[in-house]
C-alpha cells in the first residue's frame, strides 16, 4: 500500500537532504500505519544512500527492525538475511520470531542460516517445527525440537523502541558452608572454553571476568576454591540450570547487543555438554545428554560482591566420578564492594 504520512517521495527529498532525523520519523510513520511496501523502500534507499557518502544506515537498520517486529510474515521474512539489521536491539531472526510463528515465515523465507536461526527460535518457544521446511536445519548443534527435560526459557519481547530482557531471579537460599582446608584445583580446559564462549560478550565487550575451578571434591569446595564469602544457595534441577546457562549464553551483557535465546540454548548445550564429560565438537543427541545431565547435581549461588544484574554463579557435581567444578561469571560494572 502507498503511505499518505507526508507528501510525495518524502523519502527521496530527506535522502537528498541527508535528513537522518526525518528518515527514523519516516520509518516509525510507514510502520505504524502498516505502509510496508513504502517501509521496505525505505530501507532498501537509506542502505544505497552510503555509496553517495550519506550516513543514513540508522534509518535503514531501524525500517528493518520494524519489519521484522510488526510487519506481516510476507514482509518479515524479507529482512532474514545475512545482511539485514547488524545493528538492531536483537537479532533480527530472534525479533522476527517474537511475533512470527516458523508456520508463517517458512513459505516466505530466503533460504539461508539466517532464516534457519529464526526457525531456532521458535523452536525455543515450544513451537514444533517441521525440519522439511528448514534450509540449514543444523545451523546449530542443538536439534530442532526440545527435549523433554529442557526448561522453559528466557525469551526478551521486543517493542517499538526497546527490549526487555527477563532473567532469572537473584538467588538467596541459605548459607552454604564453605570448608576450610581446599583441595587442589585441576584444570579442566574443555569446561574453561566453554564457559569463556557462553560469556564472551561479557568479557570482551565489557570489563567482566569469568572463571571456573576443578576439584577432586564436593560442589561446597569447589565453591571455596573460587576465594568467596558468604555464599548462600541453593540446588537445583537440570531443567533450571540450563534456562539459566540459556539466559547467560543469549545475552550480550551490559553493553553488546544480544546473541539470541536459540544461540543462547545452544551455547548452553555445549557448556552442559562438557561438565557431563561429551568431547569438544560431538554431536549432542538430546537422549544421551538427557541421561548424563541426570547424573550430575546442580547448585546456583550467589555472594555479596555481586547484588544483582549480569552474574552467572553456578555450580556442578559429579557423585559417580568425584569431581566437582564452579563457575563465577560476572560483568564487572555490576561488582560491588566486598
Amino acid at each position: 500500500m502507498s503511505s499518505d504520512v507526508a507528501g510525495p517521495d518524502v523519502v527521496g527529498n530527506a535522502i537528498a537532504l541527508n535528513d537522518l532525523d526525518e528518515l527514523l520519523r519516516l520509518a516509525h510513520a510507514f510502520a505504524d500505519h502498516g505502509d510496508w511496501d513504502d517501509l521496505v523502500s525505505l530501507a532498501e534507499r537509506a542502505r544505497r544512500a552510503f555509496d553517495s557518502g550519506r550516513q543514513l544506515w540508522p534509518a535503514s537498520n531501524l525500517a528493518e527492525y520494524r519489519l521484522a517486529l510488526d510487519a506481516p510474515a510476507e514482509y518479515a521474512a524479507l529482512v532474514l538475511t545475512d545482511d539485514a539489521g547488524r545493528f538492531a536491539l536483537g537479532p533480527l531472526s530472534e525479533v522476527a520470531a517474537s511475533t512470527h510463528t516458523w508456520a508463517e515465515l517458512a513459505p516466505h523465507v530466503v533460504p539461508g542460516p539466517v532464516s534457519s536461526l529464526a526457525a531456532h527460535e521458535r523452536v525455543v518457544r515450544g513451537e514444533v517445527v517441521d525440519v522439511e521446511t528448514v534450509s540449514f536445519p543444523e545451523v546449530l548443534g542443538t536439534p530442532l525440537e526440545l527435549a523433554p527435560w529442557e526448561p522453559v526459557y528466557f525469551v526478551p519481547v521486543y517493542e517499538r523502541d526497546g527490549v526487555e530482557e527477563p532473567g532469572p531471579d537473584p538467588m538467596h537460599g541459605r548459607a552454604l558452608t564453605l570448608p576450610t582446608e581446599l583441595p587442589e584445583v585441576v584444570r579442566d580446559v574443555d569446561v574453561e572454553e566453554a564457559v569463556r564462549d557462553l560469556v564472551r560478550p561479557w568479557t570482551v565487550h565489557s570489563d567482566g571476568s569469568a572463571r571456573v575451578v576443578c576439584v577432586h571434591a564436593d560442589a561446597a569446595h569447589a565453591v571455596a576454591a573460587l576465594g568467596v564469602h558468604d555464599v548462600r544457595g541453593a540446588w537445583v534441577d537440570v531443567g533450571e540450570a540450563l534456562a539459566v546457562l540459556g539466559w547467560a549464553g543469549a545475552s550480550g551483557g551490559r553493553h553488546h547487543r544480544r546473541r539470541g535465546a536459540a544461540a543462547g540454548r545452544d551455547l548452553a548445550w555445549v557448556t552442559a555438554g562438557a561438565l557431563a564429560g561429551f568431547e569438544p565438537g560431538e554431536r549432542l543427541q538430546a537422549r544421551a545428554m538427557g541421561e548424563a545431565l541426570s547424573e550430575l547435581r546442580w547448585y546456583l549461588w550467589s555472594a555479596p560482591d555481586v547484588s544483582s544484574g549480569w552474574a552467572l554463579r553456578l555450580a556442578v557435581e559429579d557423585p559417580t566420578d568425584g569431581v566437582a567444578w564452579a563457575v563465577d561469571a560476572i560483568d564487572r560494572d555490576l561488582q560491588t564492594a566486598s
